[in-house]
């Protein structure tokens, strides 16, 4: 983005948030629920090819139309397939099969450019006998997509959104780099990618958004709505550990395959906890008011990308 774009889009989001300054709302209750169903014993942990990831698809599928968006093609549903290889070496190949679940609502006066909202739903399954639910990875980020499929259905955005729910992400981002590379969008209408992984569990009151380093002009997108979140919202992770001395985190989740097709991302996640990819994981342990307000955040801030009249890239 030049200069003098740059420039424009800070100006136009500076105009917008006088414009709107209300904040948009989520349904606390509604998010817990699609938190602590997804991450129940029933779904077994939701491995990408399992039983339990099916029967999470089922529930998101019924959940996306309660909503009232439309599916992004002719169902929701978006199958694909991709080869894994285990062992020690990769020497044992085998084909998976996995289904990315992609709603829409048509923008009111952009509708040929996109915001995409997104979340992987699939997570580790059943490992060494146990169950890791994945409440907070990535339940969590599936509850917020949810949440701002249903607020933006009651309240009509100005640019096109799409609501992707990745399978596959834990597999290597599969889902994700297949919406992209097969998307019926030009790359050059997204206005950005807005990806949620691990939104539900801090108990500083912090949470990260990645990918402003990439794209500057979206720091002031983000700023106005952590004015209003009551966190403390921290940027970086997304330059290479050598410069910044933490973890870079531009190919952690989903958002890591817009990246690469050149489409600018911001990434909403917490620092690794003690449950990290552990049976630990559940909806008891998520800490409830930071998630709900990490979800208000998450949603103000598309929202706020929304009214802010992006130019094109």
């Amino acid at each position: 983005m030049s200069h003098a774009l740059t420039c424009l889009f800070a100006i136009a989001i500076a105009c917008a948030a006088q414009a709107h300054p209300a904040a948009p709302t989520v349904d606390r209750e509604q998010l817990f629920a699609d938190a602590r169903t997804l991450s129940s014993p029933a779904y077994e942990g939701r491995r990408t090819g399992t039983p339990g990831n099916r029967k999470a698809r089922e529930y998101l599928e019924q959940r996306l139309r309660a909503t009232g968006i439309a599916p992004l093609g002719a169902s929701f549903g978006q199958p694909f397939s991709f080869t894994r290889r285990e062992g020690k070496e990769g020497q044992n190949a085998r084909q998976v099969g996995a289904v990315n679940l992609v709603g829409l609502v048509r923008g009111t006066r952009n509708p040929e450019r996109y915001i995409v909202l997104s979340a992987h739903y699939d997570h580790l399954g059943l490992h060494k006998g146990k169950i890791h639910p994945g409440a907070d990875d990535n339940a969590s980020g599936v509850a917020v997509v949810l949440a701002a499929a249903r607020w933006f259905r009651a309240n009509p955005p100005e640019h096109s959104i799409v609501f992707a729910l990745f399978d596959g992400e834990e597999m290597g981002l599969r889902g994700a780099k297949h919406f992209v590379s097969s998307m019926p969008l030009r790359s050059d209408t997204v206005v950005a990618n807005l990806n949620f992984d691990m939104v539900g569990r801090n108990d500083k009151g912090e949470i990260n958004v990645a990918g402003t380093s990439y794209t500057p002009a979206l720091r002031a997108v983000v700023d106005q709505a952590a004015q209003r979140s009551g966190l403390k919202v921290s940027f970086g992770h997304d330059q290479p550990k050598t410069l910044t001395r933490v973890d870079d985190w531009t190919q952690s989740s989903d958002h890591g395959a817009f990246h690469d097709a050149g489409i600018p991302f911001l990434y909403f996640g917490v620092e690794d906890h003690a449950d990290y990819h552990g049976p630990g994981d559940t909806f008891e342990n998520l800490t409830l008011e930071f998630f709900r307000k990490a979800a208000q955040f998450a949603l103000d801030t598309a929202v706020t990308l929304d009214r802010s009249a992006a130019p094109a890239r």
